[in-house]
């Protein structure tokens, strides 16, 4: 099997190690050996004087001697042994204080280049190391640290109880293993927030010896922290003090999953996701923009909501809900809606009311020419001439003028009768037409002439037949009046077609108007004995029909008065009955 691979971090630690051992571990025997020979060479040198100078050697002399040599030469193979095994072990210790030269060095690399700070403390409080990113951190030194009991200098100054706390609970193990945030000075007075992790130091043979602590600074990210809290807190407050019910769902295999609700959407509909689903109204994945109202039957309330997916922070699709509860806001326009409605009768009324002295002048000449035409009838036949040829004529002019009168009176009661607003696709026509049968009554009186230029096929439109003819029959009145004194004896109805739109214009020649907007302010009037209110309620009808009503300056003299109303959306009539048939 291979060796699995090293890691060459601490190479450079043991190659400088083994540099430093190299050139000395062998030059201790070579030392030795040099000796042994130099020995050995003066043993035999003195050997050769002695035998040179005896003359005569006995055998046992000789025995000996030669037992002599044999020992010397046994002691010197175990001498040159020896130093051989001597030789190997110095290498192999050489290599050895290499390897723990190199490893102290990676270890203390790896210390001095950490930017969390190392402290030691014996058992009894004594500090017995710190690295230099502990002493960069506090500002001190090593040598002003080493051996200080407590207090230690980077104490806050008045808190020295609170941190003796901190450093029995750590002498006695009762540190969390979370960390202990604390908070301590430097050396040039500034503070800052560090969070301190303990664990015990053990020697080799598991005995405790004392305390290793780490200790980070964490000023900055607590700071962001606090930050960041305050943020949220802050949006919190705000989404919880917001009156629209704020809900956020995301689809799961058990329906809808809710992930937020504000106060009020739990006022009305509790911590559940019933009431995000029915203000969905089945519009689940169509969402647009615009807002809808939806009325609640749980809650029996109108809400106004609007839908918008978002991204959810584990990266989910989620859909945002926005419900205002415009509750308030629909009664309020109900009743506005119908004090509208009767302020628009009352002008109705108000109008026949100006025009009751040319309605009575009106009706009194077909009632008066049917008075005539019975009694010359009654008169013939008293005198016995009952010709049905005479008759025929007479009777035919008197159910014309019975007609006549009729029609007046039908269209007076068409106009001020009471009804409920209901916009339908209708034939302006017909509506310029009734107008206009009105107006003649009262321009009879003026004097002037009501001319009109329409022209034909014109489009239908999506409007409410009564109030557009009491809107075009009070410009007409209007127009008449100012045309009193006027030298011009004729009244203009002009009708345009502009894209979509349709454009009616009513032109008088009368004494016009400095500044014709301030007409329609409420209880402003140029008459004497007008209320101000006529223009105004005529403008809010226009505007509510998705029109537009102003006046300007006629060159020739006078005033244009002029309104627009939209041509016939099929989309359109379709939704608006929908609206109509929603439960208020």
């Amino acid at each position: 099997m291979s060796n699995p691979a090293k890691s060459v971090l601490a190479t450079p630690f043991l190659d400088q190690a083994r540099l430093r051992r190299r050139r000395w571990y062998w030059l201790t025997p070579m030392l030795v050996l040099v000796l042994y020979a130099c020995v050995m060479g003066v043993f035999f040198w003195l050997q050769r004087i002695h035998d040179g100078s005896v003359m005569f050697v006995t055998i046992d002399q000789e025995l000996r001697q030669n037992r002599l040599i044999w020992v010397v030469v046994a002691l010197s193979v175990v001498i040159v042994i020896a130093l051989l095994m001597l030789w190997r072990y110095t290498r192999y210790r050489s290599e050895a204080e290499a390897a723990l030269i190199a490893e102290t060095g990676f270890r203390r690399a790896m210390e001095n280049s950490m930017s969390t700070g190392m402290r030691v403390i014996d058992l009894e409080g004594r500090i017995a190391y710190v690295n230099p990113a502990f002493c960069r951190m506090i500002g001190w030194n090593e040598a002003d640290l080493i051996g200080r009991l407590p207090p230690f200098p980077y104490w806050v100054p008045g808190r020295y109880e609170s941190h003796q706390q901190t450093l029995d609970n750590l002498m006695t193990g009762k540190a969390p293993s979370s960390g202990i945030e604390l908070e301590a000075q430097r050396r040039d007075g500034s503070r800052f927030n560090a969070r301190m992790y303990v664990s015990p130091l053990l020697d080799p043979q598991g005995t405790q010896v004392g305390w290793m602590t780490s200790m980070t600074d964490i000023t900055e990210p607590k700071r962001i922290r606090e930050a960041l809290t305050a943020a949220h807190e802050r949006f919190m407050t705000v989404l919880e003090g917001l009156d629209d019910a704020i809900s956020v769902t995301a689809d799961s295999d058990e329906g809808l999953e809710l992930l937020f609700a504000n106060r009020t959407y739990r006022r009305f509909f509790g911590a559940q996701t019933s009431g995000h689903h029915e203000l969905l109204a089945g519009r689940r994945g169509r969402y647009t923009e615009e807002s809808v109202e939806i009325f609640s039957t749980t809650v029996q309330r109108w809400f106004e909501v609007q839908h918008r997916m978002l991204a959810w922070t584990d990266g989910r699709k989620v859909r945002l809900q926005v419900a205002r509860d415009i509750t308030e806001r629909r009664q309020h326009e109900e009743t506005s809606r119908i004090q509208q409605e009767k302020i628009q009768i009352t002008s109705r009324l108000t109008t026949m009311g100006e025009m009751a002295s040319s309605l009575a002048h009106e009706l009194n000449q077909p009632l008066t020419a049917i008075a005539n035409y019975s009694m010359g009838i009654v008169a013939m036949v008293k005198a016995g001439n009952t010709d049905m040829n005479t008759l025929l004529p007479a009777l035919e002019k008197t159910a014309a003028q019975a007609q006549r009168a009729g029609k007046i009176i039908s269209r007076i009661r068409e106009f001020v009768k009471r009804s409920e607003p209901r916009r339908q696709a209708l034939q302006l026509q017909t509506v310029i037409d009734n107008a206009v049968g009105l107006a003649e009554i009262h321009s009879r009186k003026h004097r002037v002439a009501i001319a009109t230029n329409i022209p034909d096929n014109l489009p239908d439109v999506l409007a409410d037949p009564i109030l557009i003819e009491q809107v075009l029959l009070n410009l007409l009145k209007n127009g008449l009046e100012a045309m009193d004194q006027s030298a011009v004896d004729t009244l203009l109805l002009q009708v345009t077609v502009h894209d979509n739109q349709i454009e009616l214009a009513v032109i008088d020649h009368g004494h016009g108007l400095t500044d014709p907007e301030r007409l329609f302010e409420p209880f402003f009037s140029t008459k004497s004995e007008g209320l101000g209110m006529g223009l105004n309620i005529c403008r809010t009808i226009i505007e509510s029909h998705h029109g537009r009503l102003w006046a300007t300056s006629n060159p020739e003299g006078g005033t244009i008065f002029r309104f627009t109303l939209p041509c016939v959306d099929p989309d359109a009539i379709q939704l608006d009955n929908q609206s109509e048939e929603l439960p208020a």
